[in-house]
């Protein structure tokens, strides 16, 4: 199994930056794909940015909503993925959650499954 665990989140004002970190354990090698959710009060889960691991096309993946103002990357000895978030906007506030897809290849075929993590409360202030 992969455990995530998120860090970073806060209360800003408008126009400042957080960065969240998420730290991954256990069966990480098996980690295709991991990123950042997010979900405010009344609203679906929705997909902020994600990176392939290496080797894997597809490199990295954001919202529209929040392209040129955040940067995903990952630190594979750390097994860390960072989500730099700029400019943020009170429209940013939500809970944001560690995602990582995982495949195991199997003796009767290939396991995926998602992680989650517990989630970290961004609140930015206008």
């Amino acid at each position: 199994q992969v455990q995530l665990v998120e860090s970073g989140g806060g209360l800003v004002q408008a126009g400042n930056s957080l960065r969240l970190s998420c730290a991954a354990s256990g069966n990480t090698f098996g980690i295709n794909r991991i990123g950042w959710y997010r979900q405010a009060p009344g609203k679906q889960r929705e997909l902020v940015a994600s990176i392939s691991s290496p080797g894997i096309t597809g490199s990295t993946n954001y919202a529209d909503s929040v392209k040129g103002r955040c940067t995903i990357s990952r630190d594979n000895a750390k097994n860390t993925v960072y989500l730099q978030m700029n400019s943020l906007k009170p429209e940013d506030t939500a809970v944001y959650y560690c995602n990582a897809h995982i495949a195991i290849g199997l003796a009767t075929g290939v396991h995926e499954y998602d992680a989650w993590g517990q989630g970290t409360q961004v609140t930015v202030s206008s």
